[in-house]
């Protein structure tokens, strides 16, 4: 017998193809869904008057995985995070009218795109690393449109800046983004070698910039967070104030989820989003 929170997830269409179970298989965690998907379902929904003053929206998501997502200690599946945006969108009144998937692998981006399709949206698929495909995806945004980039990648070392660059070309767009900062917390202190390279993408000329001198260890990732946030900000855009601390449920830091934006409708409206987390954004299913 299904529970009610299981009664309420739309059933796969695709069963058989890739699901995404995280780095060890046992499933993602719970966050995933509960703050993650959350987050931007709110967000979507409290800027819908806003989004119908626009004939394209267009979500951008270029690390979208499979598309189907199962969470550790649950039997069945659920919508990834593009599929449950794009039905967010149509509940809300204001569907978006494309969607811009890809991944690296290119079994995920088929079973992301079939998923999308079946659930009635729009779907340009592109395989490959982020950084090289996020030229095309740009390239693909109808002149005019309202774009929301999603920008989720697993680990910092993905996060290249230059992603958020060609992005903030677009006229109308806006950011979510997963900052890692498990990621950064634990290798940052290994990657002050100059012969290690992994955040040398997400921040270029962290390293030389670095008060090392000044800054303890333990406060080098606070330097580089607002640092990198700093280089977001000379691009034109606005950081929110609010950043929700995502954790994994045993206290430990996960993801700071960014979100920016130029107009300041968005940044108002995600701040109202965020600050209100704790009255009913993580109510059960």
């Amino acid at each position: 017998m299904k529970t009610d929170e299981s009664a309420q997830v739309v059933p796969d269409p695709y069963p058989a193809l890739p699901i995404e179970r995280g780095p060890h298989g046992r499933g993602v965690g719970r966050w995933v869904v509960q703050e993650k998907h959350r987050y931007l379902a709110r967000y979507l929904d409290a800027t819908r008057e806003a989004q119908k003053k626009f004939k394209q929206r267009v979500l951008i998501d270029p690390f979208c995985g499979p598309g189907r997502i199962q969470v550790e200690g649950e039997s069945f599946t659920r919508d990834g995070g593009s599929v449950a945006a794009y039905r967010q969108s149509v509940e809300s009144g204001a569907p978006f009218t494309k969607l811009l998937v890809g991944d690296i692998e290119g079994k995920r981006v088929h079973a992301n795109e079939l998923r999308l399709k079946a659930a009635g949206a729009t779907v340009q698929s592109f395989v490959g690393p982020a950084e090289e495909t996020v030229s095309a995806m740009t390239k693909a945004v109808p002149f005019g449109a309202l774009a929301l980039a999603y920008i989720d990648p697993y680990n910092l070392e993905f996060l290249s800046f230059s992603i958020i660059e060609r992005l903030a070309r677009l006229q109308y767009v806006d950011f979510a983004v997963h900052f890692s900062l498990m990621d950064l917390t634990r290798n940052i202190d290994m990657e002050l070698d100059p012969k290690r390279d992994r955040f040398d993408h997400a921040l270029p000329g962290w390293r030389l910039a670095a008060p090392t001198n000044e800054l303890s260890k333990s406060s080098l990732p606070a330097w580089f967070f607002d640092t990198w946030c700093k280089a977001v900000q000379a691009l034109g855009f606005k950081i929110s104030g609010q950043m929700p601390l995502i954790t994994d449920g045993k206290g430990r830091s996960i993801y700071r989820l960014v979100f920016f934006s130029r107009h300041p409708l968005p940044d108002r409206i995600w701040n109202d989003i965020a600050r209100s987390a704790n009255l009913d954004l993580f109510a059960s299913y």
